[in-house]
């Protein structure tokens, strides 16, 4: 892994990550830390962003055509999309490491890893379509 030079903005990002389960945007994340440091740029916020998922501090999820969302949670899990809204969802509980070795039987080479994504629409959306349905 590599190793990257302290910044005070950098820090700020990951304890924002780390303190939020939601899965934000870079342009959340930006909105947030601006709060905390007016002058800093979108582009910062991506760049470090970026800097940070190489080096496997936070997990970059490209699930969908919209904006890359990030993870502070770098552990073995799964994530839930909505395909209404966007937001990603933790699934902790039902990771399956055996699937690397099952899997592993039918690959051309040795798996070390997998991610498993699962698509639908969440809760929050479904209500929301219940209420369009019924006129409220």
């Amino acid at each position: 892994m590599k190793t990257i030079k302290y910044s005070k903005q950098r820090e700020a990002i990951r304890a924002f990550l780390c303190g939020n389960r939601s899965h934000p945007t870079a342009d959340e994340v930006y909105e947030a830390i601006r709060r905390q440091f007016p002058n800093i740029s979108l582009g910062t916020v991506y760049r470090n962003l970026n800097l940070l998922s190489e080096c496997g501090d936070i997990r970059k999820l490209s699930y969908t055509a919209g904006p890359d969302h990030f993870d502070y949670d770098t552990s073995d899990h799964y994530h839930f999309v909505c395909r209404d809204c966007g937001r990603v969802y933790d699934m902790p509980s039902i990771c399956l490491p055996e699937l690397n070795r099952e899997a592993g039987a039918e690959a051309p080479g040795v798996i070390d890893s997998h991610e498993l994504v699962f698509y639908g629409i969440c809760r929050d959306c479904l209500a929301k379509g219940e209420k369009k349905a019924s006129g409220e």
